[in-house]
């Protein structure tokens, strides 16, 4: 499914919403050790999970981004905002 990105203004932060109007982060998946599949979210440094299956891994990131920003903000801290600058280089 093709979800369409949209920017929002809220409390003068600009972030990227999809049409349901929910927060969308970056999210990197690849192989880990002994077969199972990593994922991080480079916009919130150390927010990493893995899974046995990728759909494993999606659903941990998840959860993991979800707590990752509700201790952020519990602690009265900035949510560091997405950005996705992504790029395919040759070498």
């Amino acid at each position: 499914m093709i979800r369409l990105l949209y920017y929002s203004q809220y409390r003068g932060e600009y972030s990227r919403i999809d049409e349901r109007g929910e927060k969308v982060r970056q999210v990197v998946i690849y192989p880990g050790e002994i077969g199972y599949f990593v994922a991080e979210c480079p916009s919130l440094p150390g927010c990493i999970s893995q899974g046995k299956t990728k759909e494993e891994a999606i659903q941990n990131i998840k959860e993991a981004i979800e707590l990752y920003v509700a201790v952020l903000k519990d602690d009265g801290l900035p949510v560091p905002e997405e950005n996705f600058d992504v790029l395919t280089i040759v070498v």
